[in-house]
């Protein structure tokens, strides 16, 4: 599938496009070069599902937990970039949080594509023209 965003006012139907349309994932690996908006259209799926807390990427802690308080779900938002070597994922205890039943969104899962479960739904982000986006999954 995939979902065009033509400008940030539009990232937010298309992120409610993209919860509608993935219902059955839990984990998902965000694929797209630097700048092409991964923390930013993973900061409106977080929105859109009902977390108000503050959204930004984990870049230096490698994971932030977030609740939605519109259905008390547990989310986690891993920013992989700065990982050096597999042992800091073994350490950070992955499979506790991949395995948990909790929503998983990853960036950068490139660096640990072994350790990714294999219901992992794959998502590429794109820029276009113009500064638009395409989200295919």
């Amino acid at each position: 599938m995939e979902i065009r965003i033509d400008s940030i006012e539009n990232i937010k139907s298309a992120a409610k496009e993209f919860i509608d349309s993935t219902r059955n994932y839990r984990v998902f690996a965000f694929y797209g070069k630097m700048g092409a908006g991964k923390t930013t259209f993973i900061k409106a799926i977080c929105e859109c599902m009902g977390v108000e807390d503050v959204i930004n990427s984990p870049t230096f802690a490698i994971v932030n937990e977030y609740t939605s308080y519109t259905t008390d779900e547990t989310i986690y938002h891993f920013d992989f970039y700065r990982i050096k070597r597999i042992d800091e994922v073994y350490d950070l205890g992955y499979e506790e949080y991949f395995y948990s039943g909790c929503i998983c969104f990853i960036e950068w899962p490139e660096l640990i594509e072994d350790l990714l479960p294999e219901n992992t739904l794959k998502v590429y982000i794109a820029e276009r023209e113009g500064g638009a986006r395409v989200v295919r999954f």
